[in-house]
């Protein structure tokens, strides 16, 4: 059958919120709950912050710009989200005591790292070639190390799913990204090197047991080029979807790997929006690509649009309810 499952931010801005949104995922998810983050507790919690708590053998501190590489060990604010993302994981080794079904964990990937971090000397690490590679393959061999925990957390889990989360990718590949200055962008990486990355560290998700699944809500994503480079889940926003990217996810669905389809509002709607028209949304995409609702299964999952961090506490629960409902509903 159809599941449901979230992006990975939740609103809040303190523990508590963390907890509270654990509470909620797991409640509101069953069949594909995931590791909620709450960056609204500060750079820790972000995107960025997570993924420097996992990477291995490179050291980060905080700067006034934001995350920056050290030529050294790590600073206080790195061992600070090594720290954060422990006792969330403890928490959630707690509240998920038993679960023995999915599971999904987030972390940002490889050439959105490269544009949000600096180089110990200044400006972003997507300026420097040897840096940016350095930096994916010490986050492939992070990844290793997490998955390995995180299933001797929850060590009844049928399947765990890592979603490495690309939102800078688009940009990366177009020459978008700004230089520190803001006066100049980063030159474009070219497709073979941004695919030898991203497989870098799907591959070590994979070697670690867990399936490796790729998300981003930007618009131009190279879809199939993830898919060759080990991809077996893609998460995307309906909303910016190409008539190329609906070949590539229909061939996904296909050849039996996973499509998470981002259906529902991110922030809270104008307008109430219901579970019968979120249902009619998917359903009209599956026939649009001819795919029979009973024969995807549970390769498709309904998913909001992109992360919850902006939304209110009550939409965001809202708005996992919704996508469990749809994809209840779609699964006939």
């Amino acid at each position: 059958m159809v599941t449901a499952t979230g992006v990975g931010s939740m609103p809040g801005d303190d523990q508590q919120a963390y907890d509270e949104a654990l509470r909620v995922v797991l409640g509101e998810l069953p069949d594909l709950p995931h590791l909620p983050e709450v960056p609204g507790r500060g750079a820790t919690a972000t995107m960025t912050g997570r993924a420097l708590a996992i990477v291995a053998e490179l050291g980060a501190d905080l700067q006034p710009a934001g995350w920056r590489l050290t030529g050294g060990g790590g600073g206080v604010d790195q061992r600070r989200a090594r720290s954060l993302l422990a006792q969330d994981l403890d928490g959630l080794e707690e509240q998920a005591q038993g679960f023995a079904g999915v599971f999904k964990v987030q972390v940002a990937g490889p050439w959105t790292l490269a544009a949000t971090v600096e180089r110990p000397r200044g400006d972003k690490v997507l300026a420097d070639v040897g840096a940016r590679r350095e930096l994916a393959q010490a986050l492939a061999e992070g990844l290793r190390g997490h998955v390995a925990d995180v299933r001797r957390r929850l060590s009844d889990v049928e399947r765990l799913v890592v979603q490495v989360d690309e939102p800078a990718l688009a940009a990366v590949l177009d020459g978008r990204v700004p230089t520190a200055s803001g006066f100049h962008k980063h030159r474009s990486v070219d497709l073979p090197e941004a695919s030898a990355a991203v497989e870098w560290v799907l591959a070590a998700i994979a070697d670690a047991g867990a399936e490796p699944w790729v998300h981003s809500c930007a618009a131009d994503v190279p879809w199939p080029v993830l898919r060759k480079a080990g991809a077996l889940g893609l998460s995307v926003d309906l909303a910016t979807l190409t008539a190329a990217d609906h070949d590539a996810l229909a061939e996904a669905l296909e050849a039996g790997e996973s499509v998470a389809l981002g259906a529902v509002p991110t922030l809270d709607p104008a307008t109430p929006t219901t579970d019968a028209q979120l249902t009619e949304s998917v359903l009209r995409w599956l026939d649009m690509l001819g795919l029979d609702p009973a024969g995807v299964g549970d390769r498709l999952v309904v998913t909001p649009a992109c992360g919850l961090a902006g939304a209110s506490p009550a939409w965001a629960r809202r708005a996992l309810g919704l996508a469990r409902a749809a994809a209840t509903h779609v699964s006939g």
